[in-house]
């Protein structure tokens, strides 16, 4: 199938290059789904889980854990903060208010 761009206007080739774009992204999404097909049948015949295999949510996550609290809310004790990810609004707004970082820590 040849096409002829030199008979094409600019929309014309604007559209083609569109739609073999969207096409080329569908041939792929299609051969990476057929091989991961692949892979998951490999795995399951030899008896193991993807994430067995792959290591996912293993040693890593178990290692780290969930971290213990470093701040507390003096406004409302029931409110910690880890000292990891962004911070609460609360603590936030202490810094605002003036106090330091190291007002709010626990114990």
């Amino acid at each position: 199938m040849a096409i002829d761009l030199k008979s094409l206007n600019y929309n014309q080739l604007s559209d083609l290059i569109a739609r073999a774009k969207t096409r080329q992204e569908e041939l792929v999404k299609d051969k990476a789904a057929k091989l991961r097909d692949k892979i998951n049948a490999m795995v399951k015949a030899e008896g193991f889980g993807l994430d067995e295999v792959l290591g996912r949510g293993t040693a890593r996550a178990k290692a780290r854990g969930k971290a213990k609290p470093k701040y507390r809310n003096p406004a409302d004790p029931t409110q910690t903060w880890s000292g990891r990810g962004k911070r609460p609004r609360w603590f936030n707004a202490a810094l605002d208010a003036g106090k330091k970082d190291k007002d709010l820590l626990i114990g």
